[in-house]
């Protein structure tokens, strides 16, 4: 009789948190209670997949050049990690790379913010950034194609 009920709305708002952000999971820590939602279907990862702007172009891109969908699958530098995704290391600064823009290996291509910390994701490779897939200050998903190195 301690126990105060589960405040359904709490998670009807995480859910909805869940659905405007595109993510796959949510915590929430007060004290003794923890709520999380989670969302782990394969319906909701293939929707994680499609936002990026290339898979909206991708019928058009097949019509002209067949290769270039596989190249951007293959060459796309994933999302270590869920967080906000930034091009550049502060507001108004520029951004670390553009498209057509030639980077090294272990050059910073963004910046992802997890729990407060600003974490450099590096190119694993060298070659020239042929797309940006994500918008500046955008939450991304684990896995998620955010820049096309080829």
């Amino acid at each position: 009789m301690k126990k105060p009920g589960v405040d359904q709305q709490l998670i009807r708002d995480l859910a909805s948190i869940l659905d405007e952000t595109r993510l796959t999971e949510i915590e929430v820590e007060e004290g003794d209670l923890r709520i999380r939602v989670s969302r782990q279907s394969p319906a909701a990862q293939a929707t994680v997949a499609l936002p990026p702007s290339p898979a909206a172009q991708a019928p058009a891109a097949k019509e002209e050049a067949p290769s270039q969908a596989p190249d951007i699958s293959k060459n796309a530098v994933p999302s270590p990690m869920v967080g906000t995704a930034y091009r550049s290391s502060a507001p108004g600064a520029n951004p670390f790379v553009e498209v057509g823009q030639q980077v090294e290996k272990g050059q910073t291509l963004l910046i992802i913010e997890a729990m407060k910390t600003m974490n450099q994701i590096p190119s694993p490779r060298a070659g020239t950034v042929t797309a940006i897939l994500f918008e500046d200050a955008q939450p991304v998903e684990y896995g998620e194609p955010l820049v096309v190195v080829e």
